[in-house]
């Protein structure tokens, strides 16, 4: 099985940044497409029930004459999709490995923004929760096989609070991989702030153009102006956090989503977490104050960047290798 300590780049891969930017390059899109089509793989979408009529977008991927041997769900970052590379690389491990994958677009997320009027905001855990639910009783491929989860970034912190939420729902999650997942949003967004700001625009910009598309859908109930969309992340999140949620303040919304400390010390689903000491968008140092039950491992790699971990110039990656290895880790 695949261990961190095992993650080598070659020295052009060794800079953060570089590992950074080129993980969600169009290179790497193709070589995940590319990798996708290998497996043979027919993939069907789906709509699946959020609760309370919201409605989200999932692709389902099987192998044709496989008997799969159990179910992934793949979650994706912020401003990612199903069709990140990190999503298809993934699912093509899992096809590989004996698996059907469902990959789940988060509210507003691909081209989903039709679907629900009210904005995605990352406290919309209930609804994963819910549509995870709906998945299961739909598409587990037979009575008793596994569910597994996995995700990135934000993605990341997603799974891990499906996880702690998954006994309280009827959800039999068997077990979850987290790579470089957000812990405490607040640090993370003030670690944008001070670090190497092209992170900060790059999210800033897509995040935008997700808001432009939602008020051109929805123009009676998003009539913000065009001066709302040039604030900067943290007030763009504070105008968010008071017009379309009832946390309050942006510390308190923040707060709701936050799994760092010992917020995942009553994990009772078998976890582990991949993270790169060199991430310049999530500050290491949270890693070394978190509180994991015996079911949880962190393993820390020197390099990697922030959901990089690239292998070589083809685009191949280490950390969804490790995924596969870390789910497929089950017993049949």
């Amino acid at each position: 099985m695949l261990t961190a300590s095992a993650y080598r780049p070659p020295w052009w891969l060794r800079s953060p940044h570089l590992q950074t930017m080129l993980g969600s390059s169009p290179w790497r899109r193709h070589r995940g497409a590319e990798l996708l089509a290998a497996t043979g793989a027919v993939t069907t979408g789906h709509l699946l029930d959020g609760g309370d009529g919201v409605r989200l977008h999932g692709l389902h991927s099987i192998v044709p004459g496989v008997a799969p041997r159990g179910l992934a769900l793949l979650l994706h970052g912020w401003e990612g999709s199903t069709e990140s590379s990190y999503m298809r690389l993934t699912a093509a491990h899992l096809l590989g490995r004996g698996f059907a994958v469902f990959r789940l677009n988060f509210r507003d997320h691909g081209d989903s923004h039709h679907l629900n009027e009210a904005l995605f905001h990352s406290n919309r855990i209930d609804e994963v929760v819910h549509a995870a639910v709906d998945m299961s009783r739909r598409l587990l491929p037979h009575a008793g096989a596994p569910l597994v989860a996995a995700g990135y970034s934000l993605g990341g912190n997603f799974a891990l609070r499906l996880a702690l939420r998954a006994p309280a729902a009827g959800l039999d999650l068997v077990r979850v991989a987290a790579v470089c997942p957000v812990l405490d949003p607040a640090v993370t967004m003030t670690q944008m702030e001070r670090g190497w700001r092209v992170y900060l625009r790059h999210f800033e910009n897509r995040w935008r153009e997700s808001l432009q598309r939602k008020r051109a859908l929805f123009p009676q109930q998003h009539d913000f102006d065009d001066r709302t969309l040039k604030l900067d992340m943290r007030q763009l999140t504070e105008w968010l956090v008071q017009r379309h949620t009832d946390f309050g303040s942006l510390d308190a919304y923040f707060d709701g989503y936050s799994i760092a400390g010992d917020r995942l010390a009553r994990l009772q689903v078998p976890a582990d977490v991949l993270m790169a000491a060199d991430d310049p968008v999530i500050p290491v140092a949270e890693f070394s104050a978190l509180r994991l039950p015996a079911n949880a491992r962190l393993e820390m790699a020197e390099r990697g960047g922030h959901c990089g971990f690239l292998l070589n110039a083809r685009m191949d990656g280490f950390a969804e290798s490790w995924v596969a290895d870390r789910l497929a880790a089950i017993p049949d």
